[in-house]
This record gives structure tokens, sequence and C-alpha cells, in this order.
């Protein structure tokens, strides 16, 4: 168990594995509206243990709270959502590498993956593994770090 936080038709949070005291038959349920998504931003700033946090604390903080808001009930993302996470939270990272051996044999590894999904873990070494072969960590290592 992760400790993922998700949503009940109703509305509340309730933690991954807790049983749901207000569950009651779909059937029985009108349909309701999705509750709108907070931001990363406002996530992160209800973190009190970040508060005063170091930018690394915070970025950290920032991948887990992306991967949190898009995996499933157990804390897994599919392979199909870890695709579109790395296009369209990742593209500065990713751009310039899908002609890339090392890049494609990522991306091969993520299709053949045994799980069908993801875990933490799993997703935090592909994030690291696109970062370190990527142009634009060249580009990082290059900025002037004085004046």
């Amino acid at each position: 168990m992760c400790g993922c936080m998700h949503s009940t038709q109703d509305g509340a949070l309730h933690l991954e594995g807790e049983p749901d005291s207000s569950a009651a038959p779909a059937s029985t349920l009108a349909p309701k509206k999705m509750p709108k998504s907070i931001s990363i931003s406002k996530q992160l700033a209800s973190i009190k243990a970040l508060g005063k946090g170091s930018d690394l604390e915070k970025a950290i903080a920032t991948a887990a709270l992306v991967f949190r808001n898009s995996s499933d009930t157990d804390c897994k993302l599919e392979k199909a959502t870890a695709k579109n996470l790395l296009q369209t939270q990742f593209r500065n990272f990713t751009e310039g590498q899908e002609t890339k051996p090392k890049y494609k044999d990522l991306l091969s590894e993520l299709d053949e993956h045994a799980e069908k999904k993801l875990d933490f873990e799993d997703f935090m070494i592909l994030l690291l593994s696109i970062t370190i072969m990527s142009d634009l960590l060249q580009t990082i290592w290059n900025v002037k770090m004085t004046k």
C-alpha cells in the first residue's frame, strides 16, 4: 500500500485499502460532477513539512504528486498514462530523443514490462534514465552558476 488517496463518487477522500463506509450500490446514486482537481502548486503548498523545504525536496514532492494524481487506486500507472505524462509533463527532456537508440530501448522496455502498470519506483527510474540521456541535461550543465 502506497498511501494513495482517491476520491469516491461523493467527493470524499479515502486512503487506498480503507473501506468506504458510505459505499452504496452504484445504481442508487445519481451521477454527480467530478470535483475540480487541485493544482500541484496548491497541493505542494498544503504540505506543511515542505514549507521551508529545499528545491530538491520540492522537486521530488512534485514528481510524487504528479504520479499520485495520475495513478489508479492501486497507486500504479497504466503504461499509456506513463507515456502520456512523458509527452505532456516531461517533453523538454524527451524532445529530440525519439531517434536515439537508448531512448528507443527505454520505451521498448516500458512496452515489454511484465506488469501492465508502473509503480512509483519504476516511474522515477524511467524519469531519471530519460533525464540522464537528454539533450536538456547538457544545457543545464552549461548554465552559469555565478555572475
